[in-house]
Order: structure tokens, then C-alpha cells, then sequence
């Protein structure tokens, strides 16, 4: 599965925010502000399908919350 990467921009509020999902062995996340250094999480998980369900999830938690996806 290719890497996910949605971000989240509102001018009003001066957000403009980067959020990457990506399967390697485990599930990696990092998130930021555009432009500045951020944060990353590692979660392992036993298999890749688990590791892939969990993506799809975080990913629409994300979308919820009004990050959108970058093609």
C-alpha cells in the first residue's frame, strides 16, 4: 500500500498542517506544521494487514477532522 499524505490548511485559524501515513514493517506516522520539523510515531504491529487496517483507520479519523488527502 502507497504512502498517505493529507494535510490540513484554514488561514483563519493559521493552521496549515502535514500528516503522512506509510507501511513499512510497522505503521509510521509524522506529522507537522508545513515547513517546520515534526513528530514521528512508530507503532509496530504483528503483520502488514493489521499495520494497513490501522492506516485506513488513522486516515479516517484524519479526514474527519478536515485533512484532506494530497494525490
Amino acid at each position: 500500500m502507497p504512502a498517505i499524505t493529507l494535510r490540513r490548511i484554514d488561514h483563519a485559524r493559521n493552521m496549515h498542517r502535514y500528516y503522512r501515513l506509510d507501511v513499512q514493517p510497522d505503521l509510521f506516522g509524522e506529522w507537522r506544521r508545513i515547513g517546520q520539523p515534526g513528530r514521528m510515531r512508530v507503532e509496530p504491529y504483528p503483520t502488514a494487514a493489521q499495520a494497513e487496517e490501522r492506516m485506513r483507520l488513522q486516515q479516517a479519523a484524519k479526514q474527519g477532522r478536515g485533512y484532506t488527502r494530497i494525490w
